[in-house]
């Protein structure tokens, strides 16, 4: 087993697994360090890189007893690689959801990262906690986004994300690293619990890699949509660049338009028939949509108007 450090990526090799940590461009970073293995191996592995910065930041809920121990623990590893520690206590209880436990820490962590003037949050997110997020946004039918929810933004960056589980605590391990366990992570009422511990590790190696490859479409899709749609002015929508759409994208891109424009009980029928008439109408024809809202085909761009009555 050997752990070697690149010029241009971080690679730990292990095992016969690799993983590389894309270099950070020179800055300061705030890091979110929870006290478990991930957090803890990767501020490990952010030390080495050069000409960055890092400010190691930790959120205490206050859901479980023991919290206080997690911080004391993070408290103490930042002062053993001295670097800055910065933390917050919360009293939000044991009843608290996972969704109100990440606003209030993305809070947090957004505060620290406009006090410190930094460049971004860096969290420990890796694949599996990719997987078992697709998932439940799948079980919830969550919208277009629920498949590639969890990825990198413009003030997050989660460098682990290629990165299994079992990578990360064969790496911890090699280093002799010392990090807390959750206690709530061996509670299986907790859909993601039961997720990690009964599902994932039953799927088959080759139906984890579609359901990634999956996600990592669904990515490339979504980011295609949010750019075409960011252009569009007003109730139009550039019919150009609409028209080079895969089928499967511009049905995307004409449901979320049809929503932002008010429009949302449109069926599938309604939709395919939209997308059709958008890229290959002559411009100047029309198609009803809804409630006496047309979908007008121009030459440069596709616009909704209202029919008098």
């Amino acid at each position: 087993m050997v752990y070697q450090l690149a010029t241009s990526v971080q690679e730990g090799i292990i095992n016969g697994m690799s993983f590389a940590l894309q270099p950070l461009k020179p800055g300061t970073y705030i890091v979110a360090v929870s006290g478990g293995v991930d957090s803890v191996a990767l501020l490990y592995a952010l030390r080495a890189m050069p000409d960055v910065a890092l400010v190691v930041a930790h959120f205490d809920h206050g859901i479980r007893p023991d919290s206080a121990a997690d911080r004391q623990f993070v408290a103490e590893l930042a002062e053993q690689y001295k670097l800055p520690f910065i933390y917050e206590t919360a009293q939000l209880g044991p009843s608290a959801s996972e969704a109100t436990a990440r606003e209030a820490r993305y809070t947090f962590l957004r505060r620290v990262l406009k006090e410190q003037n930094a460049a971004a949050i860096v969290t420990a997110h890796h694949q599996d906690d990719l997987l078992e997020t697709a998932i439940i946004n799948i079980i919830r039918g969550t919208g277009r986004k629920g498949l590639s929810s969890l990825g990198q933004a413009t003030d997050v960056v989660r460098p682990l994300l290629d990165v299994p589980k079992r990578d990360l605590l064969t790496y911890a391990k090699q280093h002799n690293l010392d990090w807390r366990e959750d206690s709530t992570n061996q509670d299986d009422t907790f859909l993601r619990n039961h997720l990690r511990h009964n599902v994932l590790p039953r799927l088959a190696v080759a139906d984890r890699q579609k359901l990634l490859k999956h996600i990592a479409e669904a990515t490339v899709r979504n980011q295609m949509i949010d750019e075409l749609l960011a252009m569009s002015a007003d109730n139009q929508l550039n019919r150009q660049q609409f028209i080079m759409l895969p089928h499967a994208v511009a049905r995307e891109v004409m449901a979320s338009w049809l929503r932002a424009n008010n429009l949302r009980d449109f069926n599938r029928g309604t939709l395919e028939r939209a997308v059709w008439a958008a890229k290959t109408f002559h411009p100047g024809q029309q198609t009803a949509m809804l409630a006496g809202v047309h979908l007008v085909v121009n030459r440069k761009n596709l616009a909704l108007t209202t029919s008098e009555r």
